[in-house]
């Protein structure tokens, strides 16, 4: 006897039906529901897995690109701190090194003011530590000591926004001083003018707290106050509290204190993490509901079909035949589902930073600012891995909801559904 395969018949339920069917017409609503739930599941689910890897990114590549992985420091003032830099350049785990001094002050433009950590750095080194150099104009490092009677600084973008001051115009740096004076009295608060060489833009928080200065400047607005010190970049960035703490131990003299950026970002990187897993975890919640409402669809589709499952079963159809029937309808309905998601996903994630940016444009606003975000646009990062983890489970979700009525149906019993229908 000729028995129609039991994927054909499934693929035939799922598709749409005709005729006056009402209750037809209903489950057919209801699967194109289903389906179209799992589609925008899946794809939700893939942009923000690309947007949350983006900003994992960015902290690596764009923030720790400009910071250093680590810094050495040591307030005593007969520190070589050349000799120390070659010492910590040749140290196992570390690529390069390079001397910098670190003063908190405020800068001042007319009436308005802004703090900001000023760094002393050598044109020589620092660009062998950070990235800096990539939003710098060719040039601004040698500008910072063109004219000795006028030294220049390299200013971020919020913070000259922040002073209305522009490439060219002059602005004061207030360093407060801490103890007393040789006099006895207390110590008076350093102030030096500089002209503005350059303004960096690198669409991070660092735009808001960040200048740059000549060492030997630094070092005269510290008046003989510590912060100085030596950068470093790691080969392995994720050990660098283990070979920060080893070149601690190796270094010869005592006092020397510093930190790693696990201590100055790490909370910006575990607070990524965090919101990625939990933002994941929303999301992927969202596909199991989606993926479970095929089980609504098929129970309903059971109720419809009970007379044809019966002659089914009349005919010859195994338990087996029948289970795998709409088991294939299922599945039709989830693959479509997370196939289709998981194109628009890709879609999505390869367009929404540029989309975010038109819309910022169009509307004249910004939705990330970096003095608040980590980055000032939002940043998408597409991984193969994430597409093909996203797509499997949403198809295998949709598997296992097919099972409760696929069961449901392959239990039908011939003569009490025939009796029903007539």
């Amino acid at each position: 006897m000729f028995r129609p395969l039991p994927a054909f018949i499934g693929l035939r339920y799922a598709g749409a039906q005709r005729g006056g069917n009402d209750s037809a017409g209903l489950v057919s609503f209801i699967s194109g529901l289903s389906m179209i739930g799992l589609i925008l599941g899946v794809a939700l689910m893939i942009v923000v897995m690309s947007v949350m890897n983006g900003f994992d990114r960015e902290l690596r590549e764009r923030i720790l690109g400009i910071m250093p992985h680590a810094t050495v420091y040591n307030a005593s003032p007969e520190i070589d701190w050349t000799a120390v830099r070659n010492q910590v350049a040749a140290m196992d785990g570390v690529t390069a090194a390079a001397e910098v001094w670190q003063v908190n002050g405020l800068a001042r433009n007319g009436l308005e003011v802004s703090p900001l950590l000023v760094q002393g750095v050598n044109p020589e080194t620092i660009v062998n530590v950070s990235s800096i150099g990539e939003f710098l104009q060719p040039g601004s490092f040698t500008a910072l000591t063109n004219d000795p009677a006028e030294p220049g600084i390299i200013l971020g973008k919020g913070i000259a926004d922040k002073l209305e001051i522009a490439v060219g115009e002059q602005l004061s740096i207030i360093v407060p001083q801490s103890g007393n004076s040789e006099s006895g009295g207390r110590a008076a608060a350093q102030l030096a003018g500089f002209r503005v060489v350059d303004i960096f833009h690198s669409g991070t928080a660092l735009d808001h707290s960040l200048a740059l200065v000549d060492w030997a400047q630094a070092q005269a607005l510290a008046g003989g106050a510590g912060g100085a010190g030596v950068q470093m970049r790691m080969k392995d960035m994720l050990r660098s509290f283990a070979v920060f703490q080893n070149l601690l131990r190796q270094l010869p003299a005592e006092g020397y204190y510093g930190n790693d950026w696990t201590g100055t970002h790490g909370n910006l990187y575990q607070a990524i993490q965090m919101s990625r897993n939990l933002v994941s975890l929303l999301v992927f919640l969202i596909i199991a509901i989606a993926a479970f409402n095929v089980v609504s669809t098929l129970v309903m589709v059971v109720i419809d079909k009970h007379g044809d499952i019966a002659i089914l079963r009349t005919m010859g159809a195994s338990t087996r035949e029948i289970l795998l029937t709409f088991v294939s309808q299922g599945a039709l309905v989830g693959l479509v589902g997370v196939l289709v998601g998981g194109l628009l996903g890709v879609i999505g994630s390869l367009l929404v930073t540029d989309a975010v940016a038109g819309l910022e444009s169009l509307f004249g606003i910004q939705f990330l600012k970096s003095d608040v975000y980590p980055v000032d646009y939002l940043p998408s990062e597409l991984q193969w891995g994430d597409v093909a983890l996203v797509v499997g489970a949403g198809f295998l979700l949709s598997l296992i909801a097919t099972l409760y009525p696929a069961l449901q149906a392959s239990r039908v019993q011939p003569a009490a559904a025939l009796r029903q229908d007539f």
